[in-house]
């Protein structure tokens, strides 16, 4: 497949058969989905694609036979083409011999795919640019401008074979991240090594990476030390050290050391495997531009031949204008008219702006994502683990009235030993490496966005930020200027009290420090996703309102809020939307779902190492790297140049054709020559978004 009049006939094709409930045909990937109540029997569904001209293949796919073959016949029809024109020019004009030559060419150059494609079209009542072709070419012929007819056959079967060629690099592409993994594992079994298929490799098998190799799983490793080079799955180009009880993916590259390794991943289940089929289904999610196209063409090409009919019979009837200049002009418009430019360059482009994210370790879930992420203007951001490192940890422990400070850390650890936030672990970690023993508390209930209560010997206590004190009225001015002070030196806070209940009016204990540190690059990414067209930045926190300012400021982002539920955050992107335009929201891809899920593009940070992130976002970025953020919006504003360029380009070419067909000051040689480079112009523009940007 690579042409929108197949992925329209395959679906003609394939509707009406019985059981059947939708199809997606996808033309880079050559592959068409069919969804039906499971009575659809396969050899009905092969016999109809059959059909159609495209030939469903078993095993391993392969285009070269048939690119081969055709480059045949379309060399055979341009070197008839040019024999004929040497015949005339040698004066042999009246001569059979020419025009001989002509209809030879014109058969060469439409035998294998315009004059079938035709065929099928009209047989099953539609009008693509095949038949356009066919018409303008029996037309020169039935006129006496053999010529023009042998040169509209060669030309227009040369941009269909260039254009085949280009869908087949852009799908090229995308099988080479398939080929990344190897297809076999050593394995050890029964105490022994032996290579097996890497599908066959089971759960929590021991596979052996040597030097050199690719790993054929992800994995975590159980033996051995190495340096792994992780570019094909996160786009890192430096080699990380992986040692025992690390993580890594099927597809990276083992360096010097050797390593052992237990799968925690089946083959289809992997990283690498889930990418490879986020890619092949993003291209069948239509970016809104292709949208545009598709129903464009669809009414267009009919119109045009209605048009070109009027345009021939019109003027000689009412008029008594010549015959033969209009019926020429009509034909000049039929392939002038011809939209293969416009019908091409979205999904190429599309295609391309993927791929090339994906070898960056950037996973755009569709075209329409790729889209709006040119189109944002505003950008959200949550604190913890995305502007900060997501590693906190307790600096100072401050304890009030008689409580000690061991008294407190133990509390705390104790409610929060229930919980995965990272506050929480950090206040567990610190009474770990503090040999402070700590009870299991019970009663547990978490209070979100706020923080958490228990029981602990019977007694009610509770723990959590500025703002659960505020609610719990247990709130005092000595404890609000203590806070105030660890606030400002951008820190968070984890109040710990006696829970108000019955006649206990309640009390804090005490109060946690916990520092996570901004990242290293932080300013330097906020800086370029400024610089990339990004109008404003503002962090959202569940932390208190002064730390998130502190960080902000530090980090250069415009604005900070703070004390903020997930049903604030919600709002908060509402109203960026409102005011600003297209908005996007970077998160864990958990946490922030909501969030993630209201902003016109959700974009999950460090998504390699979490599977929950991977399905949740618009945007995965396989590292924790905030610079690619900055990366991935300049190429979504380059895709969409690229789109709008190519659709402007080719409407506009089309216009200036028309327009001069109907005053009768071009001919069928420039029709076709404008149609075939313009197909040519814009393939070769959007390829180029396969190739990285210039610094």
């Amino acid at each position: 497949m690579d042409c929108s009049e197949e992925v329209s006939a395959i679906e003609t094709a394939l509707k009406p058969l019985s059981g059947v409930r939708g199809v997606r045909a996808d033309i880079v990937g050559s592959k068409v989905s069919v969804f039906h109540d499971g009575k659809a029997q396969e050899a009905d569904l092969v016999r109809a694609i059959n059909t159609t001209g495209v030939k469903v293949q078993t095993g391993e796919p392969s285009e070269k036979g048939t690119l081969t073959a055709r480059t045949v016949f379309v060399a055979v029809s341009g070197v008839l083409t040019g024999i004929g024109m040497l015949l005339q020019w040698l004066g042999l004009k009246d001569s059979w011999a020419p025009d001989a030559a002509f209809l030879l060419a014109i058969v060469a150059g439409g035998w294998l795919v315009v004059f079938p494609k035709a065929l099928r079209s009209i047989r099953s009542l539609r009008l693509d640019m095949n038949v356009l072709m066919v018409i303008a070419v029996t037309g020169a012929v039935a006129i006496g401008e053999h010529a023009e007819g042998a040169a509209i056959a060669f030309l227009f079967s040369l941009s269909e074979l260039l254009e085949s060629w280009s869908v087949g690099r852009a799908r090229k592409a995308i099988q080479a991240l398939m080929q990344l993994a190897p297809d076999v594992a050593l394995v050890r079994r029964d105490g022994q090594t032996v290579e097996v298929p890497a599908a066959d490799v089971q759960l929590e098998e021991t596979i052996i990476v040597k030097s050199g190799q690719r790993v054929p799983l992800d994995g975590l490793v159980i033996k051995g030390k190495s340096a792994i080079n992780q570019a094909p799955i996160t786009g890192e180009s430096m080699p990380v050290e992986k040692d025992r009880g690390d993580i890594v993916y099927a597809g990276t590259i083992n360096g010097e050391g050797s390593l052992e390794i237990q799968t925690t991943k089946t083959a289809g289940d992997t990283t690498l495997a889930r990418i490879i089929r986020m890619v092949e289904e993003a291209q069948g999610q239509k970016a809104p531009a292709q949208r545009f196209v598709d129903v464009f063409a669809k009414y267009y090409t009919p119109a045009v031949m209605v048009l070109a009919l009027l345009i021939g019979l019109i003027p000689p009837l009412a008029f008594g204008a010549p015959w033969m200049d209009w019926i020429y002009r009509a034909l000049v418009l039929l392939v002038i008219a011809c939209p293969c430019a416009l019908v091409i360059s979205t999904p190429v482009s599309i295609v391309a702006g993927l791929t090339a994210m994906a070898r960056r370790g950037v996973l755009i879930k569709g075209g329409a994502y790729l889209e709006a992420l040119g189109s944002l203007r505003a950008l959200a951001v949550d604190k913890t683990g995305t502007i900060t490192e997501g590693k906190p940890r307790v600096i100072e422990v401050f304890s009030l009235g008689k409580t000690t400070d061991e008294e407190l850390v133990r509390i705390a650890a104790a409610i929060d030993s229930h919980s995965t936030h990272p506050l929480a672990e950090a206040v567990v970690r610190y009474a770990e490496e503090s040999n402070i023993e700590f009870p299991s508390a019970e009663d547990y209930a978490a209070k979100t966005g706020r923080g958490a209560e228990a029981s602990i010997d019977g007694h009610q206590y509770f723990l959590g930020n500025h703002r659960f004190a505020h609610e719990l009225g247990v709130c005092t001015p000595e404890l609000e200027e203590r806070l105030a002070k660890i606030e400002y030196q951008a820190r968070s806070v984890v109040v710990v009290g006696h829970k108000p209940h019955a006649d206990c009016a309640g009390e804090v204990l005490g109060v946690l420090a916990v520092g996570d540190a901004i990242r290293p690059d932080a300013k330097e990414a906020i800086k370029r996703i400024h610089a990339a067209g990004i109008s404003k930045v503002i962090m959202l926190s569940g932390d208190n309102t002064r730390t998130a300012q502190a960080i902000a400021l530090q980090a250069g982002i415009d604005e900070a809020r703070g004390d903020l539920l997930p049903d604030d955050k919600i709002e908060v992107v509402k109203k960026l939307k409102s005011e600003i335009g297209h908005v996007a929201m970077i998160g864990d891809g958990v946490n922030d779902a909501p969030a993630l899920a209201i902003a016109d593009v959700g974009i999950a940070m460090g998504a390699a190492g979490t599977d929950t992130a991977i399905e949740t976002a618009d945007v995965a970025l396989m590292r924790d790297d905030l610079l690619m953020v900055a990366e991935a919006i300049l190429l979504g504003r380059r895709t969409l140049g690229v789109i709008r360029f190519n659709i402007a380009f080719s409407l506009v070419v089309k216009g200036i054709f028309l327009f001069l067909a109907l005053l009768g000051h071009t001919s069928l040689w420039l029709a076709v020559l404008a149609d075939t480079g313009a197909t040519l112009l814009v393939v070769a523009n959007a390829l180029r978004l396969l190739r990285p940007a210039r610094k």
